[in-house]
Order: structure tokens, then sequence, then C-alpha cells
């Protein structure tokens, strides 16, 4: 991976600063929350005391009957259409009772059905009515009481049949309608509202089952509703953008007054859509999913409404109707002088903490990118920065590989004070050793074939001058053996010397314009006679080759190339010179019959001093592995290379030429 790619990694690792951001943002929204929750319930509390301080008429902790508040008025004639609206809302005080109730400005309607798969019917007037089925109504206002007694044979009108004397106040009979079917009976009465009782007790009777429904006793409960007076209460008391809903025991709702409707809510974001994705995104996933608590509802069911009821103060979070919006609902127990009556609910809607979220997580948002593009510019800078100052250095490093040369004060960076200008002082001090132990070994060979040659006249005319002398016999072999060692060494110094002078000529040799394809069949007919008997091949195109180099030195490295194959081919093997252009570059190829190069040596065997020649190779002939350098040498004068490799019947030598650097014009 490069520099740049790994800071770029670096720079992505800045978006934890968001994340933590994010988690700054989401732990003040708690806090908020939870401050306004706290603040909620205070008011609610206080808006407890404030309704017993007042005086209010405050609902009792026992059940009630809950009376509708019927828009429109309700025709007694055994048909429940009527009641429709009140469905949702039926009351049942035993299992196969439905009760509903709902009043007008002069009417109190009631409609009981119970489920009675059997029939036992007689009027209500007949004697046998008490001991058949029937439903026991018990009214009661402030002292007075009465009962009435519900029955009818058949279906339609029926007068039920008062019980005990009259009483002030208290209807003297009360008709209904009488609906009979299949598997229940419906009764629809009603009472004039100035008669209306402030308690209701219904009771139901069973012939076939006495003991069903308690025997007939009546169920005696207080008559709720929605009262104006409590209603005003509540909004007197309301605070600002807060509405309240007063409940009984039981959940009913018995006053309501205040308005959600803030006055004071903040001007709304510039950018609403974004608003509204971060809202869905961050705000309302942490909000109760559960259904709004609606304004026109007769009874609030909610689980948190009811652990109110039951004494204990909730507070939850809801997603509001307007996009943005949030609603925090409180419900606290109704404590009236340590007794639990009911309960309060609370409702306020606000736009602020939303806005104020999002605005911040907007911010953060933005702050946020523009702090990575930053960090990334700047780090994509440095590195850029960093990168051309080490591929200065590695083109330094390339150019003395390749023996072009380096003084000190060329190494880049050798004056900067930090760890690049270290590492390329260590580098300018290695490359000078080097430079130093590569012209020594450069000078070597010229020095010891130079200081060579005088010793070694000396003991060649000793040893010419012991051939004249009279020597013992067995003198004579010795002295054959010093002659050929004098012989090879001799042949040895001049391989130093013509090494030293290729290298020399190398450095000083100047190229021209030539045709490579004549140059190598040149060579390659030179060669033929001192191949046989050996078969040479020759591939050789014949269209021109042009390349810019020195023809001279390169019929030197063909004639190493060719010396070594000769070495190593049999008298009745085969040698084989190719010339090929591949991809602007020029391919000699010398292959030969003859064993294969051992593995271990193939990457070696261009270095100086380096030879594989054993067995193989022509027997009496010293080698120094000088030969082959040549060949690399001048493959590397020509901006190429020298390889070897195996082949299936032999070895095979490459030189690749691209040509030499021509001389830039003054």
């Amino acid at each position: 991976m490069t520099l740049r790619r790994k800071l770029l990694l670096v720079a992505l690792s800045t978006l934890a600063l968001p994340w933590a951001g994010w988690l700054y943002v989401r732990q003040m929204e708690h806090l908020l929350r939870n401050s306004q929750e706290q603040t909620l319930l205070a008011t609610a509390f206080a808006l407890d005391r404030g309704l017993v301080a007042v005086g209010a008429s405050l609902p009792h902790a026992a059940q009630g009957w809950y009376v509708e508040d019927a828009r429109h008025s309700i025709v007694i004639d055994g048909n429940d259409a009527d009641w429709a609206p009140f469905a949702r809302w039926v009351q049942h005080p035993w299992a196969g009772v439905d009760v509903q109730l709902a009043t007008d400005q002069a009417w109190l309607y009631l409609r009981i059905k119970v489920a009675d798969a059997t029939h036992t019917r007689v009027d209500a007037y007949d004697p046998a009515a008490i001991e058949s089925d029937h439903v026991l109504l018990q009214l009661t206002q402030g002292t007075r009481q009465r009962s009435y007694l519900l029955a009818s044979v058949s279906s339609g009108a029926f007068l039920a049949r008062p019980l005990g004397a009259r009483k002030k106040g208290l209807p003297d009979e009360i008709s209904g309608q009488w609906r009979d079917s299949g598997g229940a009976y419906e009764i629809e009465l009603r009472i004039p509202r100035a008669q209306a009782p402030q308690q209701l007790g219904i009771g139901v009777f069973d012939a076939d089952a006495p003991s069903r429904f308690d025997g007939g006793k009546p169920d005696v409960r207080p008559l709720l509703g929605l009262s104006p007076a409590l209603s005003n209460d509540l909004t007197q008391l309301a605070p600002s953008g807060v509405r309240v809903r007063l409940l009984s025991a039981d959940g009913w709702v018995i006053g309501e007054g205040g308005s959600m409707l803030d006055m004071h809510q903040p001007k709304p974001s510039r950018f609403p859509w974004l608003q509204n994705v971060l809202s869905d995104l961050l705000v309302v996933p942490s909000l109760d999913r559960r259904q709004h608590l609606p304004r026109n509802i007769a009874r609030l069911t909610a689980p948190d409404v009811q652990q109110a009821l039951d004494g204990q103060a909730t507070a939850n979070w809801r997603g509001g109707d307007v996009p943005g919006s949030v609603v925090l609902t409180v419900a606290v127990p109704l404590d009236v002088r340590g007794q639990n009556r009911g309960g309060l609910v609370l409702e306020q809607s606000s736009q602020a903490l939303p806005l104020l979220t999002n605005r911040a997580l907007l911010g953060l948002m933005l702050a946020s990118i523009a702090v990575l593009l930053i960090a990334g510019a700047v780090l994509f800078a440095f590195a850029t920065w960093l990168s051309v100052r080490i591929s200065r250095l590695r083109d330094a490093a390339e150019h003395a590989q390749h023996h072009e040369g380096l003084e000190l004060a060329q190494m880049p960076l050798v004056e900067d004070r930090d760890e690049l200008g270290d590492l390329a002082r260590s580098l300018s001090r290695l490359l000078e050793s080097i430079g130093t132990y590569t012209e020594y070994l450069r000078k070597l060979a010229s020095n010891l074939s130079h200081e060579l040659n005088t010793p070694l006249a000396i003991v060649r005319s000793s040893l010419e001058n012991l051939e004249h002398a009279q020597l013992p016999p067995a003198a004579v072999p010795y002295l054959v053996r010093a002659r050929d060692g004098v012989s090879r060494i001799g042949t040895i110094v001049r391989a130093m010397s013509e090494a030293s002078r290729m290298e020399r000529a190398m450095a000083s040799a100047d190229g021209e314009d030539m045709d490579l394809a004549q140059v190598v069949r040149g060579c390659a007919e030179a060669y033929r006679p001192l191949a046989a008997p050996r078969t040479l091949e020759c591939v050789i195109p014949e269209q021109p080759v042009p390349l810019y180099g020195a023809p001279e030195l390169i019929a030197q490295a063909m004639d190493k190339l060719f010396d070594n194959a000769l070495s190593f081919t049999p008298a009745d093997g085969w040698i084989r010179i190719s010339l090929a252009v591949e991809a602007g570059e020029a391919r000699i190829v010398v292959a030969n019959q003859g064993p294969h190069l051992p593995d271990a040596m193939q990457g070696q065997l261009f270095d100086s001093l380096v030879s594989v020649r054993g067995a193989g190779a022509r027997a009496g002939t010293p080698h120094l592995g000088l030969g082959l350098y040549v060949v690399r040498l001048v493959a590397e004068l020509h901006q190429g290379r020298a390889s070897s490799h195996n082949e299936e019947a032999g070895v095979a030598f490459q030189m690749t030429l691209r040509g030499m650097r021509r001389p830039e014009a003054e």
C-alpha cells in the first residue's frame, strides 16, 4: 500500500470525531428530555394540588357509569344504530352484559344488552316478573332512592314497574323499547334530564341461572361525564402549550382543558428535508411508537395511563402529528388527601427539542465534513511531499546502481534536518564507501596485470635459461610443469588486462546509429570456421534493425558469448545465434547444446570472477569468469540486461539491448 493511501486511512480515522460528537449530542438530548420530563411532572403535581385547593368537584375512588355526550338526539325505537358512535366505549359490568349511557340537554339515555339464549319472559306488572328474566334499575338522588323493574313478554314498547313509594325528583314511570333476539335481549329507555339520578344501579336476573350476574343484585355506581366545571378549572390552571385531562379511577375523561399549541415555537429550519431525515434517523427511533392519545376520546387505556391510575407517575415521549415534533406525555395519580381518586394526564408538544438536536447534529455533520476534508487534503499534500522526496532518493540510488557515478554533493536531501535527511546522509556515506571499493575492484585487474608482468618475465626468462642448462632427467618434468604454469599465468594476466581495457573503452565509448542485424550477421559468419565441426544456426531478420550504440563493443560481447558456447558444446553438437525485436527491445540469444547450468548459480554468472567451467569446458584453458561479466557491462551500457536459462537440450544466454543514451544537444 502506498504512503498516500496509508495517510488517507489515517485521515479516515478522524471519523471517530463526529461519532463522539453524535454521542455527545444524543446525551445532551437525553438530558434535555429528562429536564423537560421533570418540569412537566412537577407541573402535574402542582396542578393536582391546585384542583384540591380550589375545591373542584373531583371524582370518587369507586368506579362509575360513564355518560357519553350525545351530539344528536337518540330515538327510542329498539334500533341500536343511534348508539353506533358510542360502541367503542361499551361498559361491561358482567360478562355478557353491555351498558351504554348518553345524554343531551333534555334526556338521559340508557341501553342495556343481555346475552341470554333461554327465554323466560313476562310483563313487568305480572306477579311472576320478579322470578322471570328482568333488569332492575336503582336511581339515587341525594338521599332519595327508587327502583324499577324492566321486563317484557315480547319485543316492543314496555312500561317499567316502579318498586316502592314515590320519591320526589325521581320519575314515576319509565317507558322504553324491548327487543328480543335469538341469543340476547336489548332494552332502550330514556329519563328526563331533570330527573336524572346522581347514582345508577343496574341489576340483571336470569331465571334459568339465578346465580348469574350476582343474582340480580344492582351494581350501583355514580354517573360520570365530561364536566364543564372541571374542564373550565383545568383550562384556568393549565400552563401554556400543555393539554390536561382529568381521569376517573377507571380511566374515563371527566375534565379536559388547555392546548398543545405553543405560541413560542422556534423558527423552523432552512433545510426541512434534512431536519426530517435527521429526526427520522436519530431522534424518532428512540421515541415510543405506541398510538398517540387522541383529543376526543372518552377513556384512556394506554399502559402508562394505567400505571398512573395504579398510583405510579410515568413519562413517555411520542412522535408528534407534525413532522419534526415530539409529544411528552406525563400521567400522575390524582391524590386527594392521601386517596387515589383518578389521574391527571398532561401532554406537551414541542418542536424545540428536535430542532435543537437537529441543528446540533447538522452543525456537527458540516463541521466534521469540513475537518475531514481539510485533514485529508493536508495529509494528502504531506504524503505527496514525502513521496516526492523519497522518489528523489530512490532515483539517486538507482542512478548510483547503474554505475553512472554519484558525488556526495549530488545526493539530494543531505542538507535536510529530518529523518529523510539522516537517511540521505547515510546513503551518501554508503555510496561513497561502495564507490571507493568498486573503483578499487575496477583497478585491481589492471594493477595486478601491471605488477605481475615484471616478475612473470623474470620467471619466464629464468625457465628459458634452465632449458639450455644441463639438468638431470628427473628435473625435466618439473621444468615442463613450470613452463605450463607460467603460460597459464600469462594468459590470466592478459585476460585481466583485456577486461580493464574493455571497462575503459566502455567508459569512453561513443554511440552511433547502426544496423544491429548487419553486426550480428557479420559476427555469425566469422564464427562459422571456428565452430566446425559443430553446427552453427543463424536466425537473423532480413530487414534492418536500427539501434544507437557501439558496434565494436557489441561484437566483443558476442565474441564472449560465442566463446562461452564453444567451450561447452561437444564436437557433434549445435550452436544457435538469433536476433529478434520485441516491444522496442533487440534481443540477441546465443544457445548451445551442452550441460545445464546449476540452478544456484544462474543469478551470479554475469558477476566478475565467477565461473562454473568444469568437465564440460575445453581442458587446459584457464578461465577467470570475466567474459560474461563483460557481456553484462555491454548490455547495461545499452540500457539493457543479460540473462541465462536452461533449455531442453542445452543452455541459452540472452542479451537485451535498448540503445545507448544519446548525448544532449548543446
